[in-house]
Protein backbone atom coordinates (compact mmCIF):
# COMPACT_ATOMS: atom_id res chain seq x y z
CA UNK A 1 0.00 0.00 0.00
CA UNK A 2 1.68 3.44 -0.86
CA UNK A 3 1.03 6.44 1.61
CA UNK A 4 -0.13 9.46 0.36
CA UNK A 5 1.36 12.92 1.25
CA UNK A 6 -0.78 15.48 2.90
CA UNK A 7 -0.43 17.61 -0.60
CA UNK A 8 -1.47 14.62 -2.38
CA UNK A 9 -4.70 14.40 -0.42
CA UNK A 10 -5.52 18.14 -0.85
CA UNK A 11 -4.34 17.79 -4.72
CA UNK A 12 -6.80 15.18 -5.23
CA UNK A 13 -9.51 16.92 -3.22
CA UNK A 14 -9.20 19.77 -5.39
CA UNK A 15 -8.61 18.45 -9.35
CA UNK A 16 -11.88 18.86 -10.96
CA UNK A 17 -13.86 16.01 -10.92
CA UNK A 18 -16.74 14.38 -13.24
CA UNK A 19 -18.51 11.16 -11.75
CA UNK A 20 -21.03 8.94 -14.30
CA UNK A 21 -21.90 6.67 -11.74
CA UNK A 22 -23.77 7.41 -8.51
CA UNK A 23 -27.40 6.68 -7.15
CA UNK A 24 -29.34 9.37 -5.76
CA UNK A 25 -31.23 7.56 -3.49
CA UNK A 26 -28.09 6.04 -2.04
CA UNK A 27 -26.39 9.37 -1.77
CA UNK A 28 -29.41 10.04 1.10
CA UNK A 29 -26.90 10.90 4.22
CA UNK A 30 -28.55 10.25 7.95
CA UNK A 31 -28.83 13.81 8.60
CA UNK A 32 -30.75 14.39 5.44
CA UNK A 33 -32.93 10.95 5.42
CA UNK A 34 -34.02 12.63 9.38
CA UNK A 35 -35.21 15.94 8.07
CA UNK A 36 -37.31 13.85 5.20
CA UNK A 37 -38.74 11.51 7.60
CA UNK A 38 -39.66 14.53 10.32
CA UNK A 39 -41.08 16.36 7.02
CA UNK A 40 -43.20 13.47 6.23
CA UNK A 41 -44.12 12.23 10.09
CA UNK A 42 -42.76 9.10 9.08
CA UNK A 43 -41.16 7.15 12.36
CA UNK A 44 -37.37 5.65 11.54
CA UNK A 45 -35.66 2.83 13.55
CA UNK A 46 -33.00 5.40 14.65
CA UNK A 47 -33.59 8.55 17.06
CA UNK A 48 -31.05 11.29 16.69
CA UNK A 49 -28.24 12.07 14.11
CA UNK A 50 -25.77 9.79 16.43
CA UNK A 51 -27.36 6.95 15.73
CA UNK A 52 -28.70 7.34 12.32
CA UNK A 53 -24.81 7.55 11.56
CA UNK A 54 -24.29 4.45 13.05
CA UNK A 55 -27.06 2.76 11.33
CA UNK A 56 -25.73 3.57 8.29
CA UNK A 57 -22.57 1.90 8.99
CA UNK A 58 -22.80 -0.72 6.23
CA UNK A 59 -23.06 -4.45 7.89
CA UNK A 60 -24.57 -6.65 4.79
CA UNK A 61 -26.77 -6.24 1.71
CA UNK A 62 -30.21 -7.10 3.79
CA UNK A 63 -29.47 -4.10 6.15
CA UNK A 64 -27.96 -2.01 3.15
CA UNK A 65 -31.22 -2.58 1.34
CA UNK A 66 -33.36 -1.72 4.88
CA UNK A 67 -31.94 1.71 4.73
CA UNK A 68 -32.26 1.97 0.78
CA UNK A 69 -35.74 1.26 1.73
CA UNK A 70 -36.84 3.43 3.84
CA UNK A 71 -34.97 6.17 2.06
CA UNK A 72 -37.50 5.46 -0.90
CA UNK A 73 -40.11 5.61 1.78
CA UNK A 74 -39.13 9.14 2.49
CA UNK A 75 -38.81 10.39 -0.25
CA UNK A 76 -42.48 11.42 -1.09
CA UNK A 77 -42.88 14.79 -3.48
CA UNK A 78 -41.29 16.85 -5.84
CA UNK A 79 -39.67 19.37 -3.00
CA UNK A 80 -38.05 16.12 -1.69
CA UNK A 81 -36.23 15.07 -4.82
CA UNK A 82 -35.09 18.84 -5.45
CA UNK A 83 -33.74 18.85 -1.24
CA UNK A 84 -31.32 15.70 -1.82
CA UNK A 85 -30.21 17.17 -5.41
CA UNK A 86 -29.38 20.21 -3.74
CA UNK A 87 -27.78 18.36 -1.06
CA UNK A 88 -25.96 16.15 -3.72
CA UNK A 89 -24.18 19.15 -5.45
CA UNK A 90 -23.37 21.13 -2.12
CA UNK A 91 -21.54 17.75 -1.00
CA UNK A 92 -19.88 17.41 -4.63
CA UNK A 93 -19.10 21.12 -5.03
CA UNK A 94 -16.84 20.53 -1.90
CA UNK A 95 -15.56 17.88 -3.97
CA UNK A 96 -14.73 20.17 -6.76
CA UNK A 97 -16.85 17.82 -9.13
CA UNK A 98 -17.98 19.62 -11.91
CA UNK A 99 -20.59 17.44 -13.79
CA UNK A 100 -22.70 14.35 -12.42
CA UNK A 101 -24.82 11.59 -13.79
CA UNK A 102 -27.08 10.43 -11.42
CA UNK A 103 -28.91 7.21 -11.38
CA UNK A 104 -32.91 7.44 -10.25
CA UNK A 105 -35.06 4.69 -9.70
CA UNK A 106 -38.64 5.79 -9.09
CA UNK A 107 -41.42 3.84 -7.90
CA UNK A 108 -43.06 1.35 -10.91
CA UNK A 109 -46.01 3.33 -12.39
CA UNK A 110 -48.21 -0.25 -12.31
CA UNK A 111 -47.68 -0.51 -9.09
CA UNK A 112 -46.57 2.52 -6.95
CA UNK A 113 -45.38 1.38 -3.71
CA UNK A 114 -44.92 5.11 -2.92
CA UNK A 115 -46.23 8.48 -4.38
CA UNK A 116 -42.99 9.08 -5.97
CA UNK A 117 -44.31 8.18 -9.45
CA UNK A 118 -41.42 9.57 -12.11
CA UNK A 119 -44.00 12.78 -13.13
CA UNK A 120 -43.10 13.86 -9.38
CA UNK A 121 -39.79 12.93 -8.98
CA UNK A 122 -38.50 14.67 -12.48
CA UNK A 123 -40.15 18.07 -12.04
CA UNK A 124 -38.05 18.05 -8.61
CA UNK A 125 -34.88 16.78 -9.98
CA UNK A 126 -34.61 19.30 -12.41
CA UNK A 127 -35.68 22.01 -10.07
CA UNK A 128 -32.87 20.96 -8.06
CA UNK A 129 -30.29 20.85 -10.49
CA UNK A 130 -31.06 24.15 -11.45
CA UNK A 131 -30.16 25.35 -8.37
CA UNK A 132 -27.20 22.94 -7.80
CA UNK A 133 -25.84 24.64 -11.34
CA UNK A 134 -26.33 28.25 -10.46
CA UNK A 135 -25.28 27.67 -6.82
CA UNK A 136 -22.78 25.40 -6.42
CA UNK A 137 -21.28 25.34 -10.22
CA UNK A 138 -22.47 21.60 -10.90
CA UNK A 139 -24.22 20.41 -13.67
CA UNK A 140 -25.87 17.42 -13.55
CA UNK A 141 -28.02 14.92 -15.89
CA UNK A 142 -29.96 11.98 -14.43
CA UNK A 143 -30.47 8.47 -15.60
CA UNK A 144 -33.92 6.59 -15.20
CA UNK A 145 -33.62 2.80 -13.68
CA UNK A 146 -36.81 1.28 -13.92
CA UNK A 147 -35.44 -1.34 -11.54
CA UNK A 148 -34.21 -5.30 -12.45
CA UNK A 149 -36.57 -7.56 -10.85
CA UNK A 150 -39.92 -5.58 -11.94
CA UNK A 151 -42.12 -7.55 -14.81
CA UNK A 152 -41.17 -6.55 -18.57
CA UNK A 153 -44.67 -4.54 -18.81
CA UNK A 154 -43.66 -2.26 -15.82
CA UNK A 155 -40.31 -1.42 -17.34
CA UNK A 156 -42.02 -1.05 -20.68
CA UNK A 157 -44.19 1.29 -19.14
CA UNK A 158 -41.13 3.34 -18.10
CA UNK A 159 -39.94 3.61 -21.35
CA UNK A 160 -42.81 5.06 -22.84
CA UNK A 161 -43.06 7.18 -20.30
CA UNK A 162 -39.24 8.13 -20.93
CA UNK A 163 -40.40 8.56 -24.88
CA UNK A 164 -42.85 11.42 -23.94
CA UNK A 165 -39.97 13.01 -21.36
CA UNK A 166 -36.83 13.35 -22.54
CA UNK A 167 -34.04 15.89 -22.66
CA UNK A 168 -33.98 18.71 -20.25
CA UNK A 169 -31.64 16.86 -17.77
CA UNK A 170 -33.39 13.20 -18.32
CA UNK A 171 -30.51 11.95 -20.37
CA UNK A 172 -30.20 8.13 -19.77
CA UNK A 173 -32.28 4.89 -19.11
CA UNK A 174 -30.72 2.57 -17.12
CA UNK A 175 -31.01 -0.65 -15.26
CA UNK A 176 -29.70 -1.54 -11.62
CA UNK A 177 -30.86 -4.44 -9.14
CA UNK A 178 -30.19 -7.84 -8.72
CA UNK A 179 -29.16 -9.28 -12.02
CA UNK A 180 -29.17 -12.61 -11.22
CA UNK A 181 -32.12 -14.51 -12.94
CA UNK A 182 -33.03 -11.12 -14.43
CA UNK A 183 -30.71 -10.39 -17.23
CA UNK A 184 -31.10 -6.77 -19.12
CA UNK A 185 -32.08 -9.00 -22.32
CA UNK A 186 -34.88 -9.62 -20.44
CA UNK A 187 -36.08 -5.70 -21.57
CA UNK A 188 -34.77 -5.53 -24.79
CA UNK A 189 -37.44 -3.91 -25.83
CA UNK A 190 -37.83 -1.84 -23.80
CA UNK A 191 -34.45 -0.56 -24.04
CA UNK A 192 -34.85 -0.49 -27.83
CA UNK A 193 -38.00 2.05 -27.33
CA UNK A 194 -35.80 4.55 -25.28
CA UNK A 195 -32.61 4.53 -26.89
CA UNK A 196 -34.97 5.36 -30.47
CA UNK A 197 -36.00 8.32 -28.48
CA UNK A 198 -32.84 9.56 -27.82
CA UNK A 199 -31.97 7.85 -24.60
CA UNK A 200 -28.40 7.10 -23.39
CA UNK A 201 -27.89 3.29 -22.27
CA UNK A 202 -26.06 2.63 -19.49
CA UNK A 203 -26.56 -1.11 -17.80
CA UNK A 204 -25.36 -3.03 -14.63
CA UNK A 205 -23.55 -5.55 -15.27
CA UNK A 206 -20.60 -7.98 -14.74
CA UNK A 207 -21.16 -7.15 -10.33
CA UNK A 208 -23.40 -9.23 -8.78
CA UNK A 209 -22.80 -11.97 -11.67
CA UNK A 210 -20.29 -13.00 -14.15
CA UNK A 211 -19.42 -12.25 -17.57
CA UNK A 212 -22.03 -13.72 -18.88
CA UNK A 213 -24.61 -10.51 -17.59
CA UNK A 214 -21.73 -8.59 -19.37
CA UNK A 215 -22.24 -10.09 -22.75
CA UNK A 216 -26.44 -9.93 -21.95
CA UNK A 217 -25.76 -6.48 -21.43
CA UNK A 218 -23.55 -5.19 -24.94
CA UNK A 219 -26.53 -7.54 -26.77
CA UNK A 220 -29.01 -5.23 -24.99
CA UNK A 221 -27.72 -1.87 -26.02
CA UNK A 222 -25.20 -0.79 -23.53
CA UNK A 223 -23.29 2.49 -24.76
CA UNK A 224 -21.89 2.07 -20.45
CA UNK A 225 -21.17 -0.91 -18.31
CA UNK A 226 -22.33 -0.04 -14.79
CA UNK A 227 -19.57 -1.86 -12.76
CA UNK A 228 -18.67 -4.91 -15.29
CA UNK A 229 -15.60 -5.59 -13.08
CA UNK A 230 -16.42 -9.31 -13.26
CA UNK A 231 -15.57 -8.97 -17.17
CA UNK A 232 -11.90 -10.09 -15.89
CA UNK A 233 -12.99 -13.72 -15.44
CA UNK A 234 -13.01 -13.90 -19.22
CA UNK A 235 -10.05 -13.02 -21.33
CA UNK A 236 -11.92 -13.13 -24.44
CA UNK A 237 -14.30 -10.22 -23.07
CA UNK A 238 -11.89 -8.20 -21.48
CA UNK A 239 -10.79 -8.03 -25.36
CA UNK A 240 -13.80 -7.35 -26.80
CA UNK A 241 -14.29 -4.31 -24.31
CA UNK A 242 -10.91 -3.04 -25.18
CA UNK A 243 -11.03 -3.25 -28.76
CA UNK A 244 -14.78 -1.48 -28.42
CA UNK A 245 -13.94 1.13 -26.04
CA UNK A 246 -16.24 0.64 -24.01
CA UNK A 247 -16.90 2.32 -21.12
CA UNK A 248 -16.93 0.42 -17.25
CA UNK A 249 -18.17 2.78 -14.71
CA UNK A 250 -16.07 1.18 -11.28
CA UNK A 251 -16.72 1.62 -8.10
CA UNK A 252 -14.18 -0.29 -5.61
CA UNK A 253 -15.00 0.67 -2.43
CA UNK A 254 -18.67 -0.34 -3.23
CA UNK A 255 -17.96 -3.74 -4.86
CA UNK A 256 -15.46 -4.48 -1.83
CA UNK A 257 -18.47 -3.62 0.71
CA UNK A 258 -21.06 -6.05 -1.23
CA UNK A 259 -18.12 -8.41 -1.55
CA UNK A 260 -17.87 -8.87 -5.10
CA UNK A 261 -14.15 -8.92 -3.80
CA UNK A 262 -12.82 -9.45 -0.47
CA UNK A 263 -10.41 -6.73 -0.82
CA UNK A 264 -8.96 -3.98 -2.83
CA UNK A 265 -5.39 -6.08 -3.53
CA UNK A 266 -8.12 -8.81 -5.48
CA UNK A 267 -9.87 -6.01 -6.69
CA UNK A 268 -9.60 -6.08 -11.05
CA UNK A 269 -9.70 -2.04 -11.57
CA UNK A 270 -6.07 -2.31 -12.66
CA UNK A 271 -5.89 -5.25 -14.30
CA UNK A 272 -8.37 -3.93 -16.81
CA UNK A 273 -6.99 -0.61 -16.89
CA UNK A 274 -3.71 -2.53 -18.35
CA UNK A 275 -5.70 -4.80 -20.86
CA UNK A 276 -6.75 -1.31 -22.43
CA UNK A 277 -10.55 -1.02 -20.93
CA UNK A 278 -11.79 2.52 -20.23
CA UNK A 279 -12.07 2.59 -16.94
CA UNK A 280 -13.63 5.96 -14.58
CA UNK A 281 -13.82 6.12 -10.90
CA UNK A 282 -17.63 6.05 -9.07
CA UNK A 283 -19.16 6.01 -5.89
CA UNK A 284 -21.68 4.51 -6.17
CA UNK A 285 -23.98 4.97 -2.82
CA UNK A 286 -21.36 6.88 -0.73
CA UNK A 287 -22.74 7.30 2.48
CA UNK A 288 -24.03 4.07 2.44
CA UNK A 289 -20.62 2.58 2.03
CA UNK A 290 -18.43 5.09 3.58
CA UNK A 291 -17.19 6.67 0.93
CA UNK A 292 -16.48 9.61 -1.27
CA UNK A 293 -15.10 10.27 -5.43
CA UNK A 294 -12.28 11.63 -3.33
CA UNK A 295 -11.90 8.64 -1.57
CA UNK A 296 -12.40 6.49 -4.43
CA UNK A 297 -9.41 8.44 -6.16
CA UNK A 298 -7.34 8.45 -3.04
CA UNK A 299 -7.97 4.19 -3.39
CA UNK A 300 -6.51 3.99 -6.62
CA UNK A 301 -3.09 5.65 -5.60
CA UNK A 302 -2.69 3.81 -2.40
CA UNK A 303 -3.93 0.60 -3.18
CA UNK A 304 -3.32 0.19 -6.65
CA UNK A 305 -0.38 2.40 -6.90
CA UNK A 306 -1.41 5.41 -9.69
CA UNK A 307 0.05 8.41 -10.05
CA UNK A 308 -1.38 12.01 -9.66
CA UNK A 309 -1.09 11.91 -13.33
CA UNK A 310 -2.90 8.85 -13.97
CA UNK A 311 -5.92 9.99 -11.93
CA UNK A 312 -6.39 12.69 -14.05
CA UNK A 313 -6.59 10.35 -16.96
CA UNK A 314 -9.07 8.44 -15.32
CA UNK A 315 -11.40 11.81 -15.04
CA UNK A 316 -10.57 12.55 -18.64
CA UNK A 317 -11.92 8.90 -19.05
CA UNK A 318 -14.89 9.98 -17.62
CA UNK A 319 -15.68 12.98 -20.05
CA UNK A 320 -15.31 11.15 -22.62
CA UNK A 321 -17.78 8.72 -21.84
CA UNK A 322 -19.87 10.91 -20.53
CA UNK A 323 -23.38 11.42 -22.07
CA UNK A 324 -23.09 14.96 -23.75
CA UNK A 325 -23.13 16.34 -27.18
CA UNK A 326 -19.17 15.93 -28.48
CA UNK A 327 -18.50 19.96 -27.98
CA UNK A 328 -19.92 19.78 -24.50
CA UNK A 329 -17.63 17.17 -23.51
CA UNK A 330 -14.82 18.59 -25.83
CA UNK A 331 -15.08 21.90 -23.55
CA UNK A 332 -15.58 20.14 -20.47
CA UNK A 333 -12.17 18.68 -21.01
CA UNK A 334 -10.34 21.50 -22.44
CA UNK A 335 -11.61 23.62 -18.84
CA UNK A 336 -10.47 20.39 -16.79
CA UNK A 337 -7.07 20.15 -18.41
CA UNK A 338 -6.40 24.08 -18.12
CA UNK A 339 -7.84 23.87 -14.56
CA UNK A 340 -5.50 20.80 -13.60
CA UNK A 341 -3.06 22.34 -15.12
CA UNK A 342 -3.22 25.31 -12.73
CA UNK A 343 -3.30 23.13 -9.42
CA UNK A 344 -0.22 21.01 -10.82
CA UNK A 345 1.54 24.62 -11.13
CA UNK A 346 0.19 25.55 -7.21
CA UNK A 347 1.32 22.24 -5.89
CA UNK A 348 5.02 21.75 -7.94
CA UNK A 349 3.16 18.09 -9.55
CA UNK A 350 4.04 17.41 -13.04
CA UNK A 351 1.24 16.11 -15.13
CA UNK A 352 3.01 14.62 -18.55
CA UNK A 353 -0.15 13.82 -19.84
CA UNK A 354 -1.21 17.58 -20.16
CA UNK A 355 1.65 18.40 -22.04
CA UNK A 356 -0.16 16.95 -24.88
CA UNK A 357 -3.24 18.85 -24.58
CA UNK A 358 -0.82 22.72 -24.37
CA UNK A 359 -1.14 22.72 -20.53
CA UNK A 360 2.39 23.54 -18.27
Amino acid sequence: MQSLTDNEREFIRRMPKVELHVHLEGSVYPETLLQLAARHGRELPIGDASEAADWFVFRDFPHFIEIYLEICNCLRDEDDYAFVTVEMARRAAAENLRYMEITFAPTSMLNPRTPALPDVVMPGLRAGAAIAARDHGVEMQFIFDPVRGRTVEEVMASARWWTENGGDRLVGFGLGGLELGHPASRYAEAFELASAAGARISLHAGETDGPLSVRDALVTGAERIGHGVRAIEDAELVTQLAESKMLLEISPTSNIRLGVYPSYADHPFKRLAEAGVLVTVNSDDPPMFGTTLTREFEVLAEHFGYTLDELVQFTRNAVQGAFLPASSRETMEREIIAETAMLANEFGVALPSLSDHGAS
